[in-house]
């Protein structure tokens, strides 16, 4: 039974089209379509519900050295206000899930997961805590919107004033007061543009989604769902969970090397990625030359023989191209190196070319 996210209602009134997605009823996209909502976002702005997502409070007194021993990242130089990016990984060095984490205090640190992985993940992270410190699964009170596009700063530039806004990629504001309401701001997302993402409680998500919509409509803002939200990361060459990475893929594997410290003291996986030495294989972006559209799992070829295959893939509307992304054998993975995709049956030319695909 898919759980209802605080802005389903919402959704459903501005013509949302729902789908089932991580255990969520979500909308995929709205009366406009995915490509004026992608469009949007690299234009103007846009704003999506990523309420789904999951939220695990790290704290006591050894909470900076239970993160270390989870995650493939180093947070111990890590700013007040600061978020970082990282991996965890299993016992073999694949990864259980990406993630970020934002430090609010010396004893206080939370996690953002993936909506399809958060019980996965707090199962994880509650077996291989330290003494001294407690996970707590907080995802059932925080609802989240995403703020994104090139008009987002001057959108809550009407409603917050500028100091309250973190400046800086990668950084947030955690007391913030949006007319009344109480929020934390971040300067994030998934989507390779300038935006936010926006945590409160559940009860002010209605509220501040009208705030949003009301305020951004003369920039040009739209709602946004989960369509666009995938073309935009993709065109961004952001890897998905499920896709670009899994618990049979390693960071490395994925091109997340700079979320992985070897340096630091053990973590959990460091061993196995340690003996298992330079990836064999490596995510490479494809342009599709040919006529056609690749998807996920397509085999990709040279000749007759496969080097591997497409993780995700579509046609990406701010470049105008047919994308994928693909795991293939490093051999073979050069830009410029010309291959063929399986697609259904039918061999398509592509080629490898670097990532990202989009730059803002």
């Amino acid at each position: 039974m898919e759980q209802k996210t605080p802005l389903y209602d919402v959704h459903v009134a501005e013509g949302g089209k729902i789908v089932p997605f991580a255990g969520y009823l979500l909308p995929v996209q709205y009366p406009s379509g995915v490509i004026k909502e992608h469009m949007a976002v690299r234009q103007a702005a846009g704003l999506f519900d990523v309420s789904h997502m999951g939220e695990i409070l790290f704290t006591g007194p050894t909470a900076l050295d239970t993160l270390n021993h989870l995650l493939t990242n180093d947070f111990t130089d890590m700013p007040v206000g600061k978020v970082r990016y990282s991996v965890m990984c299993n016992d073999k060095g694949g990864v259980i899930d990406d993630l970020v984490i934002y430090k609010f205090g010396e004893e206080e640190y939370l996690a953002v997961v993936n909506a399809a992985n958060r019980h996965k993940d707090y199962a994880h992270m509650a077996a291989n805590v330290l003494p001294g410190t407690k996970a707590e699964d907080i995802s059932d009170s925080v609802a989240q919107l995403a703020l994104q596009g090139p008009a987002a700063p001057a959108i809550l530039g009407k409603l917050v004033p500028e100091d309250n806004l973190p400046k800086k990629y990668y950084t947030a504001v955690r007391d913030v007061d949006v007319r009344g309401m109480k929020c934390m701001i971040s300067r994030t997302g998934y989507t390779g543009e300038l935006g936010y993402e926006i945590y409160t409680a559940p009860e002010n998500a209605a509220e501040l989604w009208k705030l949003l919509r009301e305020t951004g409509e003369e920039f040009g803002l739209i709602p946004c769902g989960l369509g666009a939200r995938d073309t935009l990361r993709l065109e961004a060459a952001m890897p998905l969970y499920g896709h670009e990475m899994d618990e049979t893929v390693t960071p490395l594997e994925a091109g997340l090397s700079f979320g992985v410290k070897m340096g630091k003291a053990d973590f959990i996986g460091k061993a196995a990625l340690v003996e298992a030495g330079d990836p064999a294989r490596v995510r490479v972006g494809l342009e599709i030359t040919g006529r056609g559209i690749a998807r996920e799992h397509q085999d990709v070829f040279i000749g007759e023989e496969k080097i591997g295959a497409t993780t995700s893939g579509t046609h990406c509307p701010a470049v105008g191209k047919a994308l994928a992304m693909a795991l293939v054998n490093v051999a073979h993975s050069a830009p410029g190196t010309e291959v063929e995709v399986d697609i259904r049956g039918r061999r398509v030319s592509a080629t490898i070319v670097p990532l990202p695909f989009y730059h803002r």
